[in-house]
């Protein structure tokens, strides 16, 4: 996996991924930033909300199970000093379908926090990671 980030302007940076994709970082304005985009911390907040909706849709529809949405609403809580790494993170899911079990549901968010989702599992390691859900279910 390969990346790139280039100092656009300010605090201002372009990243592009590997895969050709790029999105804008930007500071906050207390840190000359203009806010222009989000934080690099935002991002990596951001990554671990993707890499375990993914996990979790994957599984559900891997067990032919009827998912229609999947939201992961994360809330983190950052160290006081420098390094100021992620200390706590909590992912609510909402994941919405059609007979869609709690119990089908737990074991798919189980399997994405304990055994797939790379960026939980990573961040982890300085955090401790909490998740909850609910099930809604459609007509």
């Amino acid at each position: 996996m390969k990346a790139r980030v280039k100092w656009v302007e300010g605090k201002s940076f372009l990243a592009e991924s590997g895969s050709g994709h790029a999105v804008l970082m930007d500071g906050a304005p207390e840190a000359g930033g203009r806010n222009l985009g989000p934080r690099p911390m935002e991002m990596l907040l951001m990554g671990a909300g993707g890499c375990t909706a993914f996990d979790v849709v994957l599984i559900l529809e891997r067990g032919r199970h009827d998912v229609r949405d999947c939201v992961v609403q994360l809330e983190a809580e950052r160290a006081d000093t420098d390094p100021k790494v992620f200390t706590r993170i909590h992912m609510h899911f909402v994941v919405t379908g059609k007979g869609l079990k709690p119990e089908v549901v737990k074991r798919a968010i189980d399997l994405s926090a304990e055994k797939y989702c790379s960026a939980t599992l990573m961040l982890a390691k300085t955090a401790e990671v909490t998740h909850d859900f609910e099930v809604v279910e459609v007509e």
